[in-house]
Formats: C-alpha cells, structure tokens, sequence
C-alpha cells in the first residue's frame, strides 16, 4: 500500500480513532430510546428494530457515500411498515425490507441521487427543523405527569451535558472535553439513581432487550405473484422513504463538516444495508438525522463512527444488557434535548423576516405538514411541489413584452424578453393586442426571450396565426438556438417566419 492511500483511507475511516469511537458511543445512547420507539410504531418487538440498527451501521459504514452519517431503524420507514405488519406480520415486512432494498440499489446504480438537486434549501432547512420538533415532541411521553426526581435528574443531565465542554474551555482543562459530556451524563445519572434508590422508568423499562446475536435466515413468505402483490407498494413507498430521508440526512452532514459526499453511493448502499437486516430479521431504516448531527457535534468525521455506533449498540443489548437495562431512561432524554436543539436551524427563524415571502412559505409548509403527518416525505414533498410553483410563478412575471410602431414604414414590433413557458405562455398570448395591426408588416423580436416547453411554442403560434388572421405579414426575430431547435421539432406556425433562426 503506497503512503497515499493509507492517508485516504486514514482521512475517510478514522482522522482520530479516539473521537471516532467516541462520538459513535454518544450516537449509540442516542439510538436506544428512538428505536425501541420506532419498533413499537411497527408493531414489532424491540429486539427487531436493535438488529436492524445494527447490521443496517455495519453494513453502511462500508458501503455508504457519506462518511460519519449514521443510519438505523427510522421512525418515517416504521410509518410505512406499520399497516403492512398488522394485516400480514413480520414475514411479510422482511420481504417487503428484501424488495425496498433491491429498488434502492437500483436507484443508486442508475444514479439518481442526482434528483436531490431539486430539493431546495427552504425545503431542506424544513426537514431539519420539522424533525428537530418531532425529537423533542416524542421526548414529552416521558416527562408528562413526572415527578420532581425526573424533572431534577433532566436538569442536572443537560446541565452536565452543556456545563462541562463550557468548563473545560473556560478552565483549560482538556480532560472536561477528552471524554463527549453526554456520555459522562449517562454514568453519573445512572449512579446516582442507583445511590439514592431512586424509582426511575428504565431502559429495561422500554421492553425487551434481545439476549443473543442476530440470526440468518429468509422472510417466511410463500415465493408467489400474490406475495408480490401485497408486497410492492409497502416497499416502494419504504424504498422512497428511505431515500428521500437518507439523501436529505447526508446533505445535512456535508454542511455541517464542509465535505461532499456521493448520494449515489449512499442509495445503493442503504440499499444492500436494508437488504442485509431483512436476511437478519430487522426491519428496513434509513439516515437518521438527529444521531448524525449528534455523531458529528463530537467528532465524528469517518465511517469508523458509524461502524461503531452500531457495534455498541450490539455490545450493549447483548453483553451488557443487565447494566443497560438499568440506565434511566431521563439519561437519554437529556441527550435526544440536546439533539433536538443542535438539530434546529435557530437562524431560520431570523431569516423569516429577511428571505423571501415564498421561500419561507415553503419552508413553513415543510415543517407543518411533516409535524401534522409525522411522515417526513409528506412534507418535503409538499415542499419541493410548493416551490416549483413558487418560482414558476416567480419566473412568469419577469415576461415583458412592448410594442413599437415604426411611422416611416408602418411596421409594429413587438420586444418580447423573459421566459415563455406554460406557467408565462396565457401573459404572452394576452400581450399581443391586434387592434390597428391589420393588414400591417409586424416583427416579433425575441432576442431576449426563451422558449421552454410545448406550451410556450403553441403560444407563439397562436400569437402568428392570429395575427395573420387580420391579415398582418408576420416575421419571427432573434430566436436562440435552443429555442428554434424546439420549434423546428413542433413543426410550429412560427418556423418559416424565423429567417436562419435569428
């Protein structure tokens, strides 16, 4: 192996193997309470959505285009799953987590992660706030109708976890930062609940924890059409889930580290990871946003984080259940506190007054519709539709069209300038007023126009042949390449009158 290469791979798996290791411990704690959520969400036990959480971060962290992103059981994929499950059980959830998977390879190889460009930044910083919210509303359950000891122990959790960075760096003590605060939130709350027997719901609490290894074995379904036909839409709808979550996840992440990453990559590789927790009894999952940016806020930057992540995770159900079933679970809400508000978009909130109206509607209709649906594809998708016609209709009202009547020679012109396009075609055609044109010469100067779509040709060819109606000689100027390429292949009215095109 040359220098080179060990410096890449160093760079891509491990920059600091101590952090690494670390940061992916914080993203393990941050996993526990979520999942064993998400999997009652499903309808299936604990124990399903802990080994797809962890074969999904082993697989990933091999095959993933993002470095230090860390995927799991995910709460929009158990939405989907959930109807699937009850009306045919877990078998049938497995092959649909066989078939999602096999779809996201596919959407990978075909390299389609390209389609994330059409995602805007008022959409995405919606997602990100939208389940910024959604982390800390499902962080209410347990803290409802609580006593003082729990509200104490929150306290004294975010307290240690937001107090001890601050007072290593005022105090320069390095060993107050060595060590990610919300792991030494997790040891203290646990010891002093024990120390002062104090009666607090644990993480046994949640439900079962599995007590062996993950086990292989195919989806016990018949292999039939009519297994197929319950089947596809399930995973289709899990597949695109899956996608949109895992995309937006790792756009989120290259912000954050100021690193690219191959979206491409990262759908065929959640692809293969869903495919390999399926064969290992785990239900399918995707990017999880929260443990990411909790994964990166200590240090993670290489895929040795996410390996970690769901190798601890491991040890901790299997190895060490006993000592984690007694962690307090007000330990892992402390932590999921602090993801939620390191997750928000606190500036977003300024921006409102300063970006524009349609832009920030957008991004309200993001958050609403994903807090009301809890699906976060519902919501984006709302997003990306209400900014594709946010800014068509941005873009239709730059169309401008003035008329000029030459007295030497008779001829009207017409300038048109903006772009023509379905949303801008009807303003075109009601620009051209033909009263006092008739039977004059006209010229219609698109220089500074552009034609998009069939709309915008049959547009112009409406203006023509109207205007040949009254018996006006039409000429056609200025039209760009692209544009005369589009009405040379309609066959327009307009053709003839657009001498060499120009």
């Amino acid at each position: 192996m040359t220098p080179s290469f060990l410096t890449r791979l160093r760079a891509e798996w491990a920059p600091s193997i101590p952090r690494e290791l670390l940061a992916g411990a914080v993203a393990t704690f941050a996993l526990i309470p979520e999942v064993i959520a998400f999997s009652f969400v499903a309808g299936v036990d604990p124990s399903v959505g802990l080994f797809a959480s962890f074969v999904i971060s082993l697989v990933i962290a091999f095959t993933g285009g993002r470095p230090a992103m860390v995927s799991a059981a995910a709460g929009s994929v158990a939405l989907v799953a959930a109807p699937l499950v009850q009306s045919h059980g877990l078998g049938y959830l497995l092959a649909a987590g066989l078939l999602a998977g096999a779809v996201q390879v596919a959407f990978g190889l075909m390299k389609l992660g390209v389609l994330m460009r059409f995602v805007s930044s008022s959409v995405r910083t919606g997602f990100v706030n939208a389940l910024a919210i959604l982390i800390f509303a499902a962080q209410l359950p347990h803290l409802v109708g609580a006593g003082a000891a729990t509200w104490a122990m929150l306290a004294l959790g975010l307290a240690l976890i937001y107090g001890l960075p601050w007072l290593g760096q005022r105090l320069a003590w390095p060993a107050l930062t060595a060590i990610p605060s919300p792991l030494i939130c997790v040891v203290v709350l646990s010891v002093l609940a024990s120390a002062l027997g104090l009666r607090l719901p644990t993480v046994g609490d949640l439900g079962q924890l599995p007590d062996s290894l993950p086990v292989f074995a195919l989806p016990q379904v018949p292999v039939s059409l009519d297994t197929l036909r319950i089947i596809l839409l399930p995973a289709l709808a899990i597949a695109m889930v899956g996608l949109l979550e895992s995309v937006l996840t790792a756009a989120v992440v290259d912000e954050l580290t100021d690193t690219p990453s191959d979206k491409n990559r990262e759908c065929a590789g959640l692809g293969l990871a869903n495919i390999a927790s399926s064969l290992f009894g785990g239900i399918a999952g995707c990017g999880m946003i929260g443990q990411a940016v909790g994964n990166v806020k200590y240090g993670g930057r290489g895929r040795l984080s996410t390996l970690f992540a769901g190798v601890f995770l491991l040890i901790l159900m299997v190895a060490l259940k006993p000592w984690v079933s007694q962690v307090p679970v007000i330990a892992l809400v402390a932590i999921m506190v602090m993801v939620s508000a390191e997750t928000f978009d606190w500036k977003s909130l300024g921006a409102l007054v300063h970006h524009p109206r349609l832009s920030s509607a957008a991004m309200l209709a993001t958050v609403a519709v994903t807090i009301a649906t809890h699906n976060l594809a519902a919501g984006v998708a709302v997003g990306v539709v209400l900014s594709g016609v946010f800014f068509a209709f941005k873009v239709s009202r730059m169309l401008d069209v003035r008329v000029h009547d030459d007295g030497a020679t008779g001829q009207r012109t017409w300038r048109v300038s903006g772009q023509v396009f379905f949303a801008s075609a009807d303003a075109f055609i009601e620009s051209f007023d033909v009263r006092g044109a008739e039977g004059r010469p006209v010229c219609i100067d698109v220089t500074h126009a552009h034609f998009w779509d069939i709309t915008a040709v049959a547009a112009l060819d409406r203006v023509v042949e109207r205007l040949r109606h009254h018996g006006c000689t039409v000429q056609v100027l200025g039209l760009n390449e692209a544009s005369a390429v589009l009405i040379d292949r309609m066959g327009s009215a307009a053709e003839a009158r657009a001498p060499g095109g120009g």
